[in-house]
């Protein structure tokens, strides 16, 4: 450094003073500069050392940065990464969905038309109705006036039950169709009825 230098050349010539016996106020001049360069050179040895402490705080902190920077960019990556993974999970799931609204519009077709067929079908059943009922009716209602017979729609599967309005008595009727075939249920349903003519009065 310069300041080492000029104190280095100071000293040289303080020596060769001293050597030359000069006179003590030439001494004294120059033992007060070299104070004056010592007390300099300390002062610039502080400053240095402030700088340099400056510096490598500045330092630390520019490391500690450096390491934030570095975990938040690890940190990030991973983030990245769980949301490169969410999104994939997210578009299997889409594709997943996009697939069952694909076969629940397909079925929806399918119940629509199954529907219309329905329709279809009761309209053609209440045209039928309107031309059956009335003579299933008909025939009912002879049948009753023939057998005179008035049946319990109530009674268990396979039970024949009812009442037989005879001329004198009326007569229960209880038959059970799994231990009697049908030709003996007709026949004897057909007995209890009076073929006999009668005219009209």
């Amino acid at each position: 450094m310069a300041a080492f230098r000029e104190m280095e050349e100071v000293s040289t010539w303080l020596m060769s003073l001293l050597g030359a016996n000069h006179a003590e106020k030439q001494q004294r001049q120059l033992l007060g500069r070299h104070e004056q360069m010592v007390e300099r050179l300390l002062e610039m040895q502080d400053g240095a050392d402030q700088r340099l402490r400056e510096t490598l705080a500045v330092e630390e902190e520019v490391a500690q940065s450096l390491l934030e920077l570095k975990e938040c960019t690890r940190l990030g990556g991973t983030e990245l990464q769980h949301l490169e993974a969410e999104l994939q999970k997210a578009s299997k799931e889409d594709s997943c969905l996009q697939a069952s609204l694909c076969q629940l519009t397909t079925e929806l077709q399918e119940l629509r038309a199954m529907e219309v067929a329905l329709q279809q079908q009761e309209r053609e059943v209440d045209e039928d109705t309107t031309i059956t009922i009335p003579s299933a009716v008909y025939v009912a209602h002879l049948y009753h006036q023939i057998s005179k017979i008035e049946w319990d729609y109530e009674c268990e599967p396979g039970t024949i039950k009812g009442i037989h309005h005879g001329p004198t008595v009326a007569l229960p009727i209880h038959l059970d169709s799994a231990q009697l075939s049908q030709k003996f249920i007709s026949d004897y349903l057909w007995s209890l009825v009076d073929t006999a003519w009668q005219p009209e009065p």
